[in-house]
């Protein structure tokens, strides 16, 4: 005999395919020819802030400054990113592109910028902020539709991991109400100081 179903069991189980189908579907690359130049350029770019957060990620968690709380902080944003720069290496994998890897790219940073609990947590502040703004940019200027909800996903985490970085610091968690978006341009200049 048929199961029964009400409004809300429909409702539900609707609810469990969409969401099924929107995680598997999260980051799949558009077709080959469907993502412009300038598209690329801009998921370059996200790959590269990835890889500087996944590293800063790794040195301030190995740093014996940090105390238990902000060190779990520091490695779960770290996960978060990892899973970022894996999605977004998809996106260009599925555009016949090879993304960088941490390999490709040297690190440095400012004196002192792992000193102190405070400098750690000014330090991924400023660099979830500046994913922020660059995630942003990218909303604004690309082309490719489908990329569009992968990136906003990503900037929302990033904005996640800003406030958790300022609660870190006693400071505002919540920032501006409108944050600001950079320039493909403007991102690239502000990675050129933390790249040796």
């Amino acid at each position: 005999m048929p199961e029964r179903m009400n409004r809300s069991s429909l409702l539900a189980r609707g609810a469990v395919l969409l969401g099924s189908a929107t995680a598997i579907g999260t980051l799949a690359a558009p077709a080959k020819a469907a993502i412009p130049d300038s598209d690329l350029a801009y998921l370059r770019l996200l790959i590269a802030i990835e890889l500087l957060k996944i590293d800063y990620g790794a040195r301030a968690s190995a740093a014996r400054e940090l105390r238990p709380g902000p060190r779990d902080l520091v490695r779960r944003a770290r996960g978060d990113d990892t899973r970022h720069y894996v999605g977004l290496a998809a996106l260009l994998n599925g555009a016949g592109q090879t993304p960088a890897t941490g390999d490709d790219v040297d690190f440095s940073y400012r004196r002192g910028s792992f000193a102190t609990p405070v400098a750690i947590a000014k330090l991924g502040r400023e660099l979830a902020m500046l994913a922020v703004s660059a995630y942003l940019g990218a909303l604004e200027n690309v082309q490719t539709s489908e990329l569009r909800r992968p990136l906003a996903q990503i900037a929302a985490n990033e904005a996640q991991q800003a406030g958790a970085y300022g609660q870190l610091l006693g400071g505002r968690v919540v920032g501006s109400p409108f944050a600001p978006s950079l320039q493909i341009d403007a991102v690239s200049a502000a990675l050129d100081k933390y790249e040796s």
